[in-house]
């Protein structure tokens, strides 16, 4: 597992920055896929914060792989001119803390509308990203959501067949809560797939560990491993950790699986389940 990279939505043990480094260092993590930091969405910190951030990571010999920002997780009908400033504030952030992609989403779509319609108001408002993003060195990676235009893989491939630029976040537990086939998925989306997402789920689409769910992620990982990706995201959501609720829409809640008596018990379980994974048990 030398080559293996594995960071983490670490806030899921925490609002505390410290606490986060903790979770990562005894799991023997690369890093983060930074979301939330002492409370404040990571789109939303200052420069100054995000400096304390980075040294903290890297005394601990640790970094940030990826923002994992909310961006595009507004309804496509919203006003856009708001969300593509606190987009640019993002790219500064993201430059601060040397990461190397930041994650997005395709917006909500109008209850009982077909997506399809929004196709070309989609692609400009994501256009718009890229066009800023430009004189950065920092890659542009579109996450598979429940709700939004890109949550299924035709529509995903959509988006990244008209901006290239873009690329794929797989996250395989959200594909089985919107009634997809992760392996079949995998098989339209795999040449744009940039990293994964580790979180499984049941049937139900209750999120459970990773392997002990419907979403594949055995077969997708040994794929994506022989294609040369290295690059994974824990990211549990087996706790109802601060700021889940403020993640998604009031209709879309995640279903939880499992008993854990702390948030630290559940984050363990989570690496400890994909590690098992990735040495073949």
């Amino acid at each position: 597992m030398q080559n293996i990279k594995i960071f983490a939505f670490s806030d899921e043990v925490g609002a505390n920055i410290d606490k986060q480094i903790n979770a990562l260092m005894r799991n023997n993590l690369n890093g983060m896929e930074i979301r939330n930091v002492d409370g404040t969405n990571i789109s939303d910190i200052m420069a100054d914060k995000a400096k304390e951030v980075l040294k903290k990571l890297e005394d601990k010999g640790l970094r940030v792989w990826s923002i994992g920002s909310p961006i595009g997780k507004i309804n496509i009908n919203d006003t856009f001119e708001g969300h593509l400033e606190k987009f640019k504030h993002t790219l500064e952030i993201a430059e601060i803390l040397k990461a190397e992609k930041i994650r997005l989403f395709s917006f909500y779509m109008p209850e009982g509308e077909n997506p399809e319609n929004y196709k070309e108001k989609v692609l400009n408002r994501l256009n718009s990203f890229v066009s800023v993003a430009k004189d950065y060195n920092i890659t542009l990676c579109h996450e598979n959501e429940k709700g939004i235009f890109g949550d299924i893989p035709e529509r995903c491939a959509i988006i990244h067949k008209a901006l290239p630029e873009i690329k794929a976040v797989f996250d395989p537990a959200n594909f089985v809560q919107c009634n997809v086939n992760t392996l079949g998925a995998w098989e339209t989306l795999k040449e744009y797939v940039d990293y994964m997402h580790i979180k499984d789920a049941d049937n139900d689409g209750i999120i459970v560990p990773a392997g002990k769910g419907v979403g594949n992620i055995r077969q997708l990982a040994e794929d994506y491993l022989s294609r040369g990706g290295n690059t994974f995201t824990m990211e549990p959501h087996l706790f109802d950790f601060d700021g889940l609720k403020n993640l998604e829409q009031a209709n879309e809640a995640t279903k939880i699986g499992g008993a854990f008596a702390d948030a630290d018990e559940a984050f363990d379980t989570a690496c400890n389940s994909f590690k098992n994974i990735l040495r073949g048990e």
